[in-house]
């Protein structure tokens, strides 16, 4: 090696030479920007929009509701809101620690006053208790619990919940270096959050349904860079896990509540010939409805009876016969 060009030996005490800060700084300002980026909103059928569960309701009123949200402006009946919560899709909110979905959908049942929600939930057994304190003569005099007061549900709403999380691919960022390697990293993680609702209105006299609505919501999420440039870098990152989160349902809720709106709005009643639950128009023979006993074959005409057949004629005296002799009665005896 040229003399030029040697480098001198380094003594033991000597400082150690400073790195450049530079590729420091573009990491820790890569951290901050996908940080501040985090997960896309969440969106009704996926397309762009904020948060969709917003403000309050007061009877007829709302306040800061989601103008997404349809209303109505002539309320089509009560309604009472029905959970099951021994369906296997309870099971999985709790376990990704999202509560009832009922909350958020009573809300925006009343903020678009297509409905009057009444109480069918746990709150009912408050509201039966304060009725057994009153018969008790545990309520002071003028409580005004007296029977009769509750308002009947014309139909129930029950909602069900179905999620889907699927990841894309990493980037291939590997040509720019270490700032190319951490994005690659964090692109890998970005996924497509989405989740899917479904609504059916019955009702509650007759038992038919009445409507069915099912509805979408879908967000992209950039996963958390905790640790990928140390602990204290990229904390902020991932705003949701590699499940759907609640936002993604209540948007999901949002677009089939919609949805059922709509349904409603445009509803026309299903005839059947015969009248309903008479036992419709497919009949089985050998049944008892009035399709069924259509099928049966005609019935065979009863047999004529044959005439009756004339007396017999008595039979002539033959020409060679003789008449029959006449007898004379024997004289009587003096």
């Amino acid at each position: 090696m040229p003399a030029s060009l040697s480098r001198p030996p380094r003594s033991a005490d000597a400082p150690l030479p400073r790195l450049s800060c530079l590729p420091r700084l573009s990491l820790l300002g890569t951290s901050l920007l996908l940080a501040a980026c985090q997960a896309t909103a969440p969106t009704l059928g996926g397309g762009q929009g904020g948060t969709v569960a917003t403000g309050s309701a007061g009877g007829a009123n709302a306040t800061g509701s989601n103008p997404q949200l349809e209303t109505c402006t002539e309320t089509l009946g009560t309604v009472g809101v029905d959970e099951d919560t021994r369906a296997p899709w309870y099971y999985d909110l709790q376990s990704r620690r999202l509560g009832p979905t009922t909350p958020v959908l009573r809300m925006m049942i009343q903020q678009s006053n297509c409905f009057v929600v009444v109480e069918r939930g746990a709150s009912m057994n408050n509201v039966m208790r304060e009725r057994s304190l009153e018969r008790s003569g545990e309520t002071r005099p003028g409580s005004n619990f007296a029977p009769g007061q509750l308002v009947s549900a014309d139909y129930t709403i029950s909602p069900s919940v179905q999620f889907a999380a699927k990841g894309t691919q990493g980037m291939n960022l590997g040509g720019f270096g270490a700032i190319g390697s951490a994005l690659g990293a964090v692109a890998g993680s970005v996924k497509a959050n989405e989740a899917a609702t479904t609504l059916l209105m019955v009702d509650n006299r007759s038992g038919v349904q009445l409507a069915a609505a099912q509805g979408s919501a879908k967000n992209w999420d950039v996963g958390g860079v905790v640790g990928l440039f140390g602990s204290g870098l990229g904390a902020a990152g991932g705003g949701y896990s590699n499940t759907p989160e609640g936002r993604i349902v209540v948007a999901a809720l949002m677009d089939s509540y919609n949805q059922l709106v709509k349904a409603a709005r445009n509803y026309k009643a299903q005839q059947v010939r015969g009248g309903l639950g008479t036992g419709g128009t497919l009949g089985v023979q050998g049944g008892s409805t009035p399709a069924s006993q259509a099928l049966q074959p005609a019935a065979a005409p009863a047999p004529v009876p044959a005439p009756a057949a004339a007396p017999a004629a008595a039979p002539r005296p033959s020409s060679t016969s003789r008449p029959p002799a006449k007898t004379t009665p024997a004289p009587k005896k003096q």
